[in-house]
């Protein structure tokens, strides 16, 4: 569990909820319960297995502010207390609300309420990292961002789809990772099949906070945290199925 700032950790009799305080842009917080410090530096999850989630938001897509969600990660910034860095791996429900703007899969905004993936760890991303300072530039001219950004998406394992949902209302959410391929579930319809899946092992994550991230395939990149009022994220039924 991580209270920071006016983060609030509130465990109800039939639901969990991570809260904010009204937020006034100058400090970071954040609500987040994960199981990242169990086991030391292991992580826990390897696929196959699926994840069950029904959650809610304070807010819609529309109010909401700063990132939230809940799915699969591997803490590459030590949030949790790693003891280092790391190139991140992720398998989530996540949102993003202005002015982030992360807009890694083509023809999907870089921000709101999505399912997402990114493994930066695989070998094929890894070998493409000395090439980085020269391409990134290039990606500012448009014809050779539509012709390289896709090949630069497959080695990073990127897959996107909007989730099309009110945020306000009870939704169950499902992740099925397996090995070879992942697929994202809302209250039982397929959001989104991918013919790839991050690489294991990675530690289950919910959070909201208050920061925002701008970082774009042409080299822009700013963070920092937002004004916000006060809102949250509402768990009450979250279950792993191997």
């Amino acid at each position: 569990m991580l209270e920071v700032g006016a983060g609030r950790v509130a465990w109800q009799e039939r639901a969990i909820r991570l809260g904010l305080g009204a937020q006034d842009g100058t400090r970071y917080a954040n609500a987040q319960v994960d199981d990242c410090h169990q086991g030391g530096a292991a992580f826990r999850w390897r696929p196959p297995l699926r994840l069950q989630v029904e959650a809610r938001f304070s807010h819609g897509v529309g109010e909401l502010r700063g990132t939230a969600g809940f799915g699969f990660w591997n803490d590459p910034f030590g949030m949790t207390g790693k003891p280092r860095l790391d190139l991140p791996r992720t398998l989530w429900f996540f949102f993003a609300g202005p002015p982030s703007d992360l807009p890694l899969a083509v023809g999907v905004p870089g921000r709101g309420w999505k399912a997402a993936t990114l493994d930066a760890r695989r070998w094929e991303a890894l070998a493409a990292l000395p090439s980085a300072p020269l391409v990134v530039p290039m990606l500012r001219i448009p014809w050779l961002y539509r012709w390289w950004w896709p090949r630069v998406q497959r080695r990073l394992r990127i897959g996107e789809a909007v989730v099309p949902v009110d945020l306000q209302a009870w939704h169950r959410y499902e992740i099925e990772w397996g090995v070879a391929q992942c697929r994202f579930w809302v209250d039982g319809l397929l959001i989104l099949h991918l013919p790839f899946a991050p690489g294991g092992p990675m530690g289950l994550v919910a959070w909201i906070d208050n920061q925002y991230m701008e970082m774009t395939p042409q080299g822009r990149f700013r963070h920092g945290v937002v004004m916000a009022q006060a809102q949250w994220l509402e768990i009450r039924r979250l279950q792993i199925v191997r």
